[in-house]
């Protein structure tokens, strides 16, 4: 379930069981209650199975929209993603800061980055009549090692900056499944597991967040300005330290 999802079907139950106990002596009959209550499972089933879990995330952005530290949050791990996106050459197609972005943008989650398929280039290797060579093999790898890698970098960023990260349940879970899907493609060997992948991809963020602090900074001002993309890039090639 949704993380977000889960915490508004916590929070409504236990404010019914209250309501249940305290409506006898507001002289609301317990048959409103339990009509109440199904309506409010109904509507998060329904978020949940049709809507993805988006309605829920609209209403936590909603209802936490007037804290600048979430605003803040979200901007810094979404600039994680993006910086990292561009620093290992993968496309970016869009960007976004809210849920009401994100569900206009047809995204699940607070916020996000959308970076090129990784199918596109999948299909690709497929064509070829080679895809299972060692070269075809290794292009794979490379690939999904980079999504992993940006898909920590929101985690990454978040720590960096407040020390910890409220986000990334959805990063993960993208990061977990593709990664089984690499090992039935038997891409990832069986003697590596998520978990490792992980840890690994959390590390390589982190390596390249630090080293391009300036960029990062520098981007995080542009985004929060709701900057084009091409600025942003434009941003971070700027104040990026290049290898010799």
């Amino acid at each position: 379930m949704n993380p977000t999802t889960f915490n508004l079907l916590a929070v409504s139950v236990f404010a019914f069981m209250l309501l249940s106990l305290v409506g006898p002596l507001l002289n609301i009959s317990p048959g409103a209650v339990a009509i109440a209550l199904t309506g409010c499972a109904g509507a998060l089933a329904l978020d949940r199975f049709s809507l993805k879990g988006k309605g829920g995330n609209l209403v936590i952005d909603l209802l936490s929209s007037q804290s600048s530290e979430y605003r803040q949050r979200i901007l810094h791990h979404e600039a994680g993603h993006f910086l990292v996106a561009h620093l290992l050459e993968m496309p970016i197609q869009s960007y976004t800061l809210s849920a009401w972005e994100g569900i206009k943008a047809g995204l699940p989650g607070l916020g996000g980055v959308v970076v090129e398929p990784l199918t596109e280039k999948s299909e690709k290797a497929e064509q070829s009549e080679k895809a299972e060579s060692a070269v075809a093999a290794a292009f794979s790898r490379q690939q999904i090692d980079r999504y992993c890698t940006v898909w920590m970098a929101g985690v990454a960023a978040e720590t960096q900056t407040y020390g910890s990260a409220q986000g990334g349940e959805d990063d993960q879970r993208q990061l977990k499944q593709l990664w089984a899907q690499a090992q039935d493609a038997k891409v990832a060997t069986a003697a590596e597991n998520a978990d490792m992948q992980l840890r690994w991809a959390l590390l390589q963020a982190q390596s390249l967040l630090a080293k391009q602090h300036r960029a990062y900074e520098a981007l995080v001002v542009a985004m929060a300005a709701r900057s084009p993309i091409s600025f942003c890039i434009q941003q971070i090639d700027q104040h990026r330290v290049i290898d010799d």
